[in-house]
């Protein structure tokens, strides 16, 4: 599968800054970009409050990068821009060339089925929290969402031009939500 961006409206994100680094003011940088050190690549790049932030320096750590940052040059500065998401426009990312490749914000908006093609819902985002992508899935005639694991086990098929995500969930994914308060009529009696 191919690894991408996540995006919000004409932007896309290709990462986030973490917590400071040290006292000069780099900070730790999570790359979301199928080659995760060509984000520097990217040329200045946004924040959602419209906020240009250039990658000076850029080297690798354990599961992460640390980052200098143009004009931040203290522990405090760093700090304040610790989980700030960075996008670029989507017109500034290289055109893919081969069918089966996507950026995550292709994937906004595409149903979702599964193998049999009953529908299930319908793709509203794509979250990392470090231990892999999340598809987050708005179940067809709901308002509610749920998550599902990103990845070859549970996703079967994306075909973007088709508008379409083929997957085989786990079981019990959708009867994983707490079951529903009993009535008062049929809970048992307190001792």
């Amino acid at each position: 599968m191919a690894r991408g961006a996540w995006a919000g409206e004409a932007l896309v994100c290709l990462g986030q800054i973490g917590a400071p680094h040290g006292v000069r003011g780099e900070v730790r940088l999570r790359s979301f970009t199928a080659e995760p050190e060509a984000i520097a690549a990217y040329g200045p790049l946004q924040t959602e409050d419209g906020r240009a932030i250039e990658i000076e320096a850029l080297r690798p750590a354990k599961d992460h990068f640390v980052a200098a940052l143009a004009g931040i040059h203290d522990r405090a500065a760093a700090a304040r821009l610790a989980n700030t998401r960075l996008y670029v426009p989507r017109e500034r990312l290289p055109p893919l060339t081969d069918p089966e490749e996507f950026y995550h914000s292709d994937l906004i908006g595409l149903v979702v089925v599964d193998r049999s093609g009953k529908r299930i819902g319908r793709v509203v985002a794509i979250h990392y929290f470090g231990a892999g992508d999340l598809l987050e899935v708005r179940l067809e005639g709901s308002a509610k969402t749920e998550l599902l694991g990103f990845n070859d086990r549970y996703v079967s098929h994306v075909n973007v031009m088709a508008g379409r995500i083929v997957v085989d969930p786990p079981a019990d994914w959708l009867s994983s939500s707490p079951p529903a308060e009993e009535d008062d009529e049929t809970k048992p009696p307190s001792p």
